[in-house]
């Protein structure tokens, strides 16, 4: 472990680490890039990807602290059935915002939700519907073997202490071979 990974430590999501979660996943949400060249509007952005796990199912959720700062999270669900549930109405309110927000949006983001309606349900894989899952984000200093290894065995630990059996990750990764072999380690 490199000494910039010393004073780290994962710990269960708190109600108080919401907000923090939210700029995070801003910051982090296009392909570990901040999402706002290519989409404006945090809050829906941040609502759509985070909002259930901060709200329903927190019991689930880690973050990862370095100098005890929240400098990413795993957001995981063991109850794919009432996210799905949720999404539904979640789905439904966010498009009704979106559509109020819609003239507004610079050209970049009304590009991206023509992507979302038009083709996003076919470029992104479905999760199994009745297996637990997870999404990783973490800020780029702290995109390391030994903080991500870290933060995922919390959350293996936490889903075997609780009798699940299977879990879904999806990861997006690019010429940085060495985060593929590290979930694949992990039977991903």
């Amino acid at each position: 472990m490199a000494a910039s990974e010393k004073n780290f430590s994962i710990r269960k999501l708190q109600r108080s680490d919401r907000a923090r979660i939210r700029e995070l996943c801003c910051e982090t949400g296009f392909l570990g890039n901040a999402i706002d060249p290519v989409f404006e509007d945090r809050e829906l952005f941040a609502d759509y990807l985070t909002a259930y796990y901060t709200d329903w199912e927190p019991e689930s959720a880690f973050v990862l602290l370095v100098n005890d700062e929240i400098s990413g999270y795993l957001l995981g669900s063991r109850f794919p059935k009432r996210q799905q549930l949720y999404n539904i109405y979640n789905n439904v309110a966010l498009f009704l915002r979106g559509v109020l927000r819609y003239p507004r949006y610079n050209e970049n983001s009304k590009r991206f939700v023509r992507w979302i309606l038009t083709q996003a349900w076919r470029e992104v894989p479905q999760a199994p519907r009745r297996t637990a899952h997870f999404h990783i984000n973490l800020l780029p200093d702290a995109r390391s073997v030994g903080y991500t290894r870290a933060i995922m065995d919390a959350y293996l630990k936490y889903l075997h202490d609780h009798g699940e059996t299977r879990v879904f990750g999806q990861m997006v990764v690019f010429e940085d071979r060495r985060g593929t072999r590290m979930f694949e380690r992990y039977g991903f």
